[in-house]
């Protein structure tokens, strides 16, 4: 065997393969690269190391040399047989010496019969099989790399280990799935990496991993190789826990938070995932309520998207820190027997170079046609919802968070722009659907996948979809033609009840069906009442600052308001600052102004918040029913002269029950009349009022416990009656304590 490394003439004619080599295009690299059995029975192993100065091939302890082919970067070694494989080979650069295994040396590491499930659109761990994953393969640890990209020419492996040269790194292609793989032995995590891809008009592309575990910062657009950690597991009793407090009769109070922006330290910097566990954590539990619901966290480049526009979908933001700390954040909720929920992103991405959009050179993740492709409000494309790829990508996301972190579930953004063609958009902008309407029925089949997938896969959870039009059966199953979501956000409640809060009192009798008009389609599906981000950002203002009147008539009418909607049939949410009246519109680069707790109208407001909490939780009449007619009857829906409201909740059992009032004017009353199911003793259980709340210290009865006796006296259909003072901008709570 010859001993020189110089450059000589080969018998066969390598330059047109060397050519694509050197290019950074070359779509069969296996065909080329790697052990190759010749004509004559003996065998060549082609390597293309470009700066490489020497190279040798281990065969069973026996060093070879690689002959450089004339002046290029392929080196040849023949050998009278064909070698085991894997092989080593010693490289030796102008500043080191390289040992590594032959990445071509390699057979394929891929499940064919999940490339199957995945062309089908039904893989639902598709994140398992994809992006790059720390394995072992023919007894060496390594990285498998694995990317869809059917209509790509070539496609390179770059990163750290190979100096981001696309011509070291070539994928093997898969023509079946459109997927390339390529396993490289012994990289190391934290080592940065991407796709280099050439299309089918020769331009050469550098996408992120659309499956990667972990994403640089910007202006970073690398993505990071990260061990991938075992999922979360529940035991029975945590499974249980998750089960009951999502259920639809139990109380659901969320809090909503931007972990950005929540609380920061003096020097403006973020809290991270392990100091969050322990503070948001607390503090949601103090102030009773049951859910943490996340803003975005899926990785995402531009901090003022505030995580609608991710990148990264199977990546938590490192913003906060590593994978292990969310993990940890996760932990501490499920010990603290709190849910967590987190917002998902299925109908849209941004147009950043390194994502998803023209991942190929194709539009590949998104509809060609811009009528369907991309998303006017917002300057990002929509997911082609008909290819089944799209349908295994986004399924399996949804199944990353659910099964990785054993998450309570998942709120779905936007689900109204994925329906409907034609959402925000002008007659001639958007393309009918195969029947001529305007649905969008692969978004719909895909979102029922997404939903039946996953509480068959993970019980007990929820999935809640943002859906803001009259679409029927949006929390119906999708055996009975719905779209499989446990709960729906009531955007008419809040549009209508929020728009009756800012009148002025003296005008919210004509407004006075905004307020009662929720009851009518109230149980036509599983509603959550949203104040959400969304109603105190873009000029909207903050929610006290929306109140009319002075100083305390705002705080007042705030308290009034809440209290109205911990009553309302309706699971509860509220976003991080509505609990201490933070006047400041909700900026993403600045912390809630926790300062304003040292005044009585602030702290004020978040004792009204934490009572209305533990009233709700400790009374089944405020939840149990709430998508049953069974648990609410108006006792005056028709008093828009002096805009008062009054209505019963009823628990599974009709003899316990709340009695609640709601005067939304300043005037207060002595003597307010109405109506009560029964005979007995009533207790005021909550009132909006209290001095403790800087109301104005106007007490119902005035029985120091706060009775109230009924009396004979049919009253609003009643055949008892209670007369209790009311003070203005006021809601009350009773409970009938006894029969004497």
């Amino acid at each position: 065997m010859s001993k020189s490394t110089s450059s000589i003439s080969h018998t066969t004619n390598y330059d047109a393969q060397v050519s694509a080599l050197q290019s950074g295009c070359f779509k069969d690299p296996f065909s080329f690269l790697g052990a190759h059995e010749l004509k004559n029975n003996t065998t060549e192993i082609r390597l293309f190391l470009p700066a490489a100065i020497n190279v040798k091939v281990n065969i069973k302890g026996q060093l070879v040399d690689a002959v450089r082919y004339q002046d290029t970067d392929l080196f040849i070694a023949t050998l009278p047989q064909f070698p085991l494989l894997p092989y080593q080979c010693q490289v030796n650069y102008p500043q080191t010496d390289v040992v590594y295994f032959d990445e071509y040396s390699f057979s394929s590491a891929l499940d064919e019969q999940a490339m199957y499930l995945f062309n089908e659109g039904s893989l639902e761990h598709a994140y398992q099989h994809f992006g790059a994953h720390f394995t072992q393969l023919e007894d060496v640890d390594g990285v498998r790399f694995c990317v869809w990209a059917p209509n790509a020419v070539s496609v390179s492996v770059i990163g750290d280990f190979n100096y981001w040269q696309s011509n070291r790194h070539f994928m093997r292609f898969h023509p079946a799935s459109g997927v390339w793989e390529l396993f490289i032995p012994h990289l190391k995590a934290d080592m940065c990496y991407k796709y280099s891809i050439t299309t089918q008009h020769k331009e050469v592309i550098e996408k992120a991993d659309p499956f990667a575990f972990k994403m640089q910062q910007a202006p970073g657009t690398a993505s990071i190789l990260q061990h991938k950690a075992a999922a979360i597991a529940l035991d029975s009793n945590a499974m249980a826990n998750r089960a009951a407090r999502n259920h639809i009769d139990a109380p659901i109070s969320i809090y909503e938070v931007h972990l950005g922006s929540w609380q920061r330290e003096q020097d403006n910097r973020y809290l991270s995932y392990q100091e969050l566990a322990d503070k948001l954590v607390n503090y949601a539990i103090d102030l009773g309520f049951t859910h943490l619901q996340l803003m975005p966290i899926s990785e995402y480049p531009f901090d003022g998207s505030w995580g609608y526009q991710p990148v990264g979908l199977f990546a938590p933001t490192s913003r906060f820190g590593s994978v292990d700390d969310f993990r940890y954040f996760v932990e501490q909720c499920h010990k603290a027997n709190i849910g967590i929920l987190l917002d998902w992103v299925p109908g849209h991405f941004p147009s950043d170079p390194h994502g998803l959009h023209k991942f190929d050179g194709t539009h590949l993740y998104e509809h060609a046609d811009v009528r369907q492709g991309f998303h006017p409000d917002w300057n990002t494309y929509i997911y082609n919802y008909d290819r089944p790829e799209i349908k295994s990508f986004l399924i399996s996301n949804a199944m990353y968070w659910l099964h990785e972190f054993a998450l309570d579930g998942l709120r779905v953004d936007a689900v109204a722009s994925m329906l409907y063609l034609d959402y925000s958009r002008k007659e001639g902008e958007w393309v009918a659907n195969c029947f001529g309407g305007r649905e969008n029925l692969g978004a719909i089949e895909c979102l029922k996948q997404v939903n039946m997938r996953t509480y068959k896969n993970n019980p007990g959870i929820m999935m809640v979809a943002e859906e803001s039009t009259a679409w029927p059966g949006v929390t119906q199953s999708v055996e009975h033609n719905g779209l499989g979501f446990g709960y729906k956000w009531n955007m008419g409640w809040m549009n209508d009840s929020l728009h009756y809060m800012q009148n002025d009192p003296l005008y919210r009798s004509h407004h006075h069906h905004e307020m009662t008009f929720s009851m009518v389609y109230a149980f036509s599906e599983n509603y959550i009442l949203p104040l959400s981000h969304d109603e105190v950002v873009h000029g909207k203002g903050a929610l006290v600052e929306k109140m009319p009147g002075d100083d305390w008539q705002q705080f007042a009418n705030l308290r009034a308001y809440y209290a109205f909607m911990w009553a309302h049939p309706g699971k509860k949410l509220l976003f991080m600052g509505g609990e201490i009246a933070q006047r400041r519109e909700w900026n993403h680069d600045h912390s809630i102004d926790w300062h304003l707790l040292q005044y009585d109208s602030h702290l004020g407001m978040q004792k009204t918040v934490k009572a209305l909490n533990h009233v709700y939780k400790n009374e089944p009449a405020l939840y149990q029913l709430d998508n049953n007619p069974a648990g609410f009857s108006w006792i005056d829906n028709n008093n828009a002269t002096q805009s008062i409201l009054s209505f019963v909740r009823f628990a599974n059992d009709n003899n316990d029950f709340v009695v609640v009032i709601a005067n939304f004017t300043p005037t207060s009353y002595q003597n307010y009349t109405i109506g009560v199911p029964q005979d007995g003793v009533y207790q005021v259980i909550l009132n909006t009022d209290d001095s403790e709340f800087f109301g104005s210290g106007i007490a119902a009865s005035n029985n120091k416990n706060n009775l109230v006796h009924a009396f004979k006296s049919s009253n609003h259909g009643f055949n008892y009656s209670i007369d209790i003072a009311l003070g203005g901008l006021t809601t009350l709570y009773l409970k009938k304590v006894n029969d004497e």
